[in-house]
């Protein structure tokens, strides 16, 4: 069963999370090791990408997206800047009005007018993301989580029950929605919803890998990995 309320689409399901303190603490290891090579091994890619983004924009090379993280604390997710200046401040500027009522359900817009051709470039490749390492490291975010949200998507489209569940754990660098779901599964059709409340209930270290492997594999073909 699914509630329709006047905000948004609420499915009925309430996951048992999944995941002790054995997991949690060799998790978080991963997450410490992992951000802190990438960062020494892709810095001088990130600075020539933050060069670029500035020259592209005409603002600021990054950005930082105010989200919610684990037990609704909220962080500022750290991503290169791919729209033109000023966009996001005044994004009825830009769009016309049902590529406003797009974002306001789902928080994107398809051909989305306001991202230059550089920053299309880092969404595609999900590049934009890269600088997410540093909040990784740390400890804002860990490699696979359900996708750091704000707290209206959260009162919009989760129960208090499931938004509870959903701000227990840390938001992920790429999630079981970005991996299988990006292309088709939403907030208006309940996908995405399902997509982020299953991934507590069967989350374990291998299947973390698997979401990143899934991951690349979404990123390199343009679609949703086939799930497993």
């Amino acid at each position: 069963m699914e509630v329709q309320n006047n905000k948004g689409l609420i499915i009925d399901y309430i996951p048992k999370k999944r995941g002790g303190k054995v997991y949690a603490f060799f998790k978080r290891l991963f997450d410490i090791c992992a951000s802190f090579l990438g960062l020494v091994v892709l810095s001088p890619v990130l600075l020539i990408i933050f060069i670029a983004a500035v020259i592209a924009t005409g603002g600021h090379g990054t950005y930082i997206d105010k989200r919610i993280g684990k037990n609704g604390k909220e962080i500022g997710v750290l991503k290169f800047r791919t729209m033109i200046k000023g966009a996001n401040e005044h994004p009825e500027a830009y769009l016309n009005l049902e590529q406003q009522r797009e974002y306001e359900e789902e928080r994107r817009v398809e051909d989305d007018p306001r991202v230059t051709k550089f920053g299309k470039f880092l969404r595609k490749t999900a590049i934009d993301e890269l600088p997410q390492l540093f909040n990784i490291l740390i400890g804002q975010m860990s490699f696979v989580g359900p996708r750091a949200v704000t707290m209206g998507e959260v009162e919009k489209n989760f129960s208090p029950e499931q938004a509870k569940l959903l701000l227990s754990v840390r938001p992920g660098l790429t999630s079981s929605w970005r991996a299988y779901g990006k292309h088709s599964a939403y907030y208006t059709n309940g996908g995405r919803q399902r997509l982020e409340l299953e991934y507590l209930e069967r989350r374990s270290f291998s299947r973390d890998l698997k979401i990143i492997f899934s991951t690349f594999s979404s990123v390199l073909t343009d679609k949703d990995a086939k799930r497993r």
